[in-house]
């Protein structure tokens, strides 16, 4: 399964950042909700620690995932639910910690079913979609810690991955936000890091989106506003999209505004 090789690819190019870092700097306030780098580096190695729940069964999920659940119904936050299940985990020895569970995590993934249905905060999915998920969250809260230290990333075709998702949720963007899905999906055209041109849908539609598969994923993951970004969009159901596209699990969410998610 390629997608386990690609998660484990991420994830390496984060540790690599964060790898020769003072231990200061897992104090740095990030752009995303203000939450610091250590903050971050939590919120992924508790999900990344579900997901390998995830796979074991859905009891190991669901023992896993209860307390934080109940916690977010009576009105904590999830950064807030984070805490009780890091315990001492914090800075450095966090970050080990995350960094030798997504090897473990990407391992178990190689050897899995693609096909398997696993259980999640939402609605269940496949292990194909799952480690997929794990990738697009790596990246996605990943853009906030480069920015936050004023590095461009070097990205690579593996963010094809993440644009899939994209493509795949445009329903799933309106309907949780209890909207009509416009219709026709656009057609999609993205140019890839190393030069390839993706398509999804149909070419001849005169609806489209297109551009940098780049600027694309950082759009559908929210990490930068599409005013930000190159990205051409025509037609209707294409702006409305752009407007509001989001391809993580969980209550709608509020894209930036302009200017708001920036390299620092």
């Amino acid at each position: 399964m390629q997608q386990a090789y690609d998660f484990l690819e991420e994830a390496v190019n984060l540790a690599e950042l964060l790898e020769d870092q003072p231990d200061s700097v897992f104090d740095f306030v990030t752009l995303f909700k203000s939450w610091t780098i250590n903050d971050v580096i939590g919120h992924l190695y508790m999900f990344d620690v579900a997901a390998l729940k995830a796979l074991e069964s859905d009891k190991a999920f669901q023992d896993f995932f209860a307390p934080i659940l109940t916690g977010l119904n009576d009105g904590s936050t999830l950064l807030q639910m984070q805490y009780p299940f890091l315990t001492d985990l914090r800075n450095r020895k966090l970050f080990q910690k995350w960094k030798k569970n997504t090897k473990v995590l990407g391992k178990a993934y190689m050897r899995a079913d693609p096909k398997q249905r696993v259980k999640w905060a939402g609605p269940s999915m496949s292990v194909l979609s799952s480690i997929t998920a794990r990738q697009m969250e790596t990246w996605a809260h990943g853009q906030e810690i480069f920015d936050a230290l004023g590095e461009q990333r070097q990205e690579g075709d593996r963010i094809k991955n993440i644009c899939h998702l994209g493509i795949v949720t445009y329903d799933w963007t309106f309907k949780n936000r209890q909207m009509s899905i416009p219709e026709p999906a656009p057609y999609v055209r993205l140019t890839s890091p190393s030069g390839q041109v993706w398509e999804w849908n149909d070419s001849t539609s005169n609806i489209f989106v297109q551009g940098s598969a780049v600027e694309f994923a950082q759009v559908v993951t929210q990490v930068r506003s599409i005013e930000d970004t190159n990205l051409e969009a025509v037609g209707g159901p294409a702006k409305s999209w752009m407007s509001l596209a989001q391809c993580f699990a969980g209550k709608p969410e509020t894209p930036p505004k302009k200017g708001s998610r920036y390299r620092i």
